[in-house]
């Protein structure tokens, strides 16, 4: 081996090699090749280690110091920090003191998402309001209406069966308040058959029926006919008719 002081990375494969047979050599480098190459030791092809060792009874440790090999300082604490990582890694999470302090960490930090989230909402619910108030300066205040009261409900929403829709009523109902849901909606009592519309309906929808003071003005509905004990309706006319899935259905006054 040729006197050179090696880097402690070559330091550490020329002690990991030499178990193998193999050395460490110099060569001057050339254009296109590398300056420091692994090779064989010409001639040594020992069936054993053993024969080996005999033929070339020198220490590898001595040959390194005999060669001048300077390993860098800092390559035996990367070693021992590398091996020792996992360990360390393992008994740190399993202390009680450090057990200890990530729960005191952890409950420190539930404590200000709380806080935040409790600020958060706060600044919402002024947010909130702030808008509302200068919303209602254009608009008018909305009617209060009291359980019992009775209201006509906009077919705006409501599909009806008329050919098109300036045929439909404009206004259904009238129907009764049952409770006032918020200040904004109320719960009405629809009839059985709306199993599809919700009963709790915001006041947009409604309007209150106004009663006229002029006499007979209002047209109460005819009394059903009862006819075999069941009540029955006397048709005037049909206005119209259509087929509805293989039925006949029709409009009738």
């Amino acid at each position: 081996m040729s006197s050179k002081i090696l880097t402690g990375r070559q330091a550490h494969w020329a002690e990991l090699l030499f178990e193998f047979h193999f050395s460490i050599t110099y060569r001057p480098g050339c254009l296109a090749a590398l300056p420091d190459a692994f090779s064989h030791w010409e001639n040594v092809y020992p069936e054993k280690g053993e024969d080996f060792f005999s033929k070339n009874p020198m220490n590898h440790q001595k040959i390194i110091k005999q060669d001048e090999i300077q390993a860098s300082k800092f390559f035996s604490v990367k070693v021992e920090a590398f091996s020792n990582f996992i360990e360390s890694v393992q008994k740190a999470l399993w202390q009680d003191s450090q057990y200890r302090s990530i729960l005191q960490d952890l409950v420190k930090l539930t404590i200000k998402i709380q806080s935040v989230q409790h600020n958060v909402k706060r600044e919402l619910e002024v947010s909130i309001n702030r808008f509302k108030r200068h919303a209602d300066k254009s608009i008018a205040s909305p009617p209060v209406f009291n359980p019992g009261d009775m209201v006509w409900l906009s077919s705006k929403n409501i599909k009806s069966t008329r050919p098109t829709k300036k045929l439909s009523e404009r206004w259904l109902g009238p129907f009764p308040i049952l409770k006032q849901v918020s200040t904004h909606a109320y719960h009405l009592k629809l009839p059985s058959q709306w199993k599809s519309i919700h009963p709790v309906l915001h006041i947009s929808l409604l309007e209150p029926v106004k009663t006229s003071t002029i006499p007979n003005r209002h047209q109460e509905p005819p009394p059903p006919i009862i006819i075999e004990e069941e009540e029955e309706l006397e048709v005037s006319q049909i206005l119209d008719s259509k087929l509805k899935r293989g039925k006949s259905w029709y409009l009738v006054e």
